[in-house]
C-alpha cells in the first residue's frame, strides 16, 4: 500500500465516522426533543433542538454511507472510475454539510427573536423551570409574557428587578449551537481532505497506468 493510498483510506475512514456521528446525533435528538423536561436548561435545549434540520442531517448521513460504499471498489481495484464517482459524491456531501452548518449559524443570529414564540407557547410549568434555571423573569421583560410566580420571581416588584430570560437563554443557545455548527464545519473539512486525497490517488494511478503503457510498448513485462 502506497502512502497516497494509505492517506486516502484514513480520510475515507474519517468520512465514514463523520456519517455515523451525524446520523447518531440526528436520531438521538429527534427522540428527545419533545420529551417532558424536568429542568430549565433541558427545556431550553429541547426547544432549540426543535428548530434543527434533523431530517436533512439524516438524509446527508445516508448519502455519506452510500458514498462510502462507492469508494470501496476504488480502494480494492485499480480502476479510476469508482474513485471519480466517489470524489463527485463526496463533493455533494460536503456542499450538503456546508448548507446545514450555515443554516445553524444563521439560527444564532436571530435566536432571541425566534425563540420568543416557542417560549410564549410553553405552559407556566415549563416557563417556571426556565426562570429558575436561568435566574430570570418573563422573556423580553417581566410582563412579556407575564412572569410565573416562584422563588425567583416572587412579586411584580421583585420580578421587575430581575433580568429578562431572553438574555441568558440567548447566551445558552449560542454556546450550544456554536459547538454544533463548528462540528458540522469540521465535517466539511473532512470532506475536503477526502476530495484532495481522491485527487492525489487518481493522479498516482494515472501515472502508474501511463508508465505501464510505456513498459508494454517497450516490451517490458510488469511495472
Amino acid at each position: 500500500m502506497t502512502k497516497v493510498l494509505l492517506a486516502y483510506v484514513v480520510a475515507d475512514g474519517l468520512f465514514l465516522l463523520m456519517g455515523i456521528f451525524m446520523i447518531a446525533f440526528s436520531v438521538i435528538v429527534q427522540n428527545i426533543q419533545f420529551e417532558i423536561p424536568t429542568e430549565g436548561h433541558q427545556a431550553a435545549r429541547n426547544l432549540l433542538y426543535q428548530r434543527f434540520p434533523l431530517t436533512a442531517g439524516i438524509v446527508n448521513s445516508v448519502f455519506i454511507f452510500v458514498t462510502f460504499l462507492f469508494t470501496i471498489p476504488g480502494v480494492i481495484t485499480p480502476a479510476r472510475g469508482w474513485l471519480k464517482m466517489g470524489g463527485w459524491m463526496t463533493t455533494v456531501c460536503g456542499i450538503f454539510s456546508l448548507i446545514i452548518g450555515l443554516y445553524l449559524w444563521i439560527l444564532t443570529l436571530t435566536t432571541k427573536e425566534d425563540f420568543a414564540p416557542l417560549y410564549f407557547r410553553q405552559t407556566p410549568e415549563i416557563q417556571q423551570l426556565m426562570q429558575s434555571a436561568f435566574q430570570c423573569c418573563g422573556y423580553f421583560n417581566s410582563t412579556s409574557p407575564a412572569f410565573v410566580t416562584d422563588d425567583i420571581c416572587s412579586s411584580p416588584a421583585a420580578a421587575a428587578l430581575m433580568r429578562p430570560c431572553a438574555t441568558p437563554i440567548n447566551s445558552f443557545a449560542n454556546v450550544l449551537v456554536d459547538n454544533i455548527f463548528t462540528a458540522v464545519f469540521g465535517m466539511v473539512g473532512i470532506d475536503a481532505v477526502l476530495i484532495v486525497a481522491t485527487a492525489c490517488l487518481l493522479k498516482e494511478r494515472k501515472e502508474r497506468e501511463r508508465f505501464r503503457h510505456i513498459d508494454e510498448k517497450s516490451g517490458v513485462i510488469g511495472f
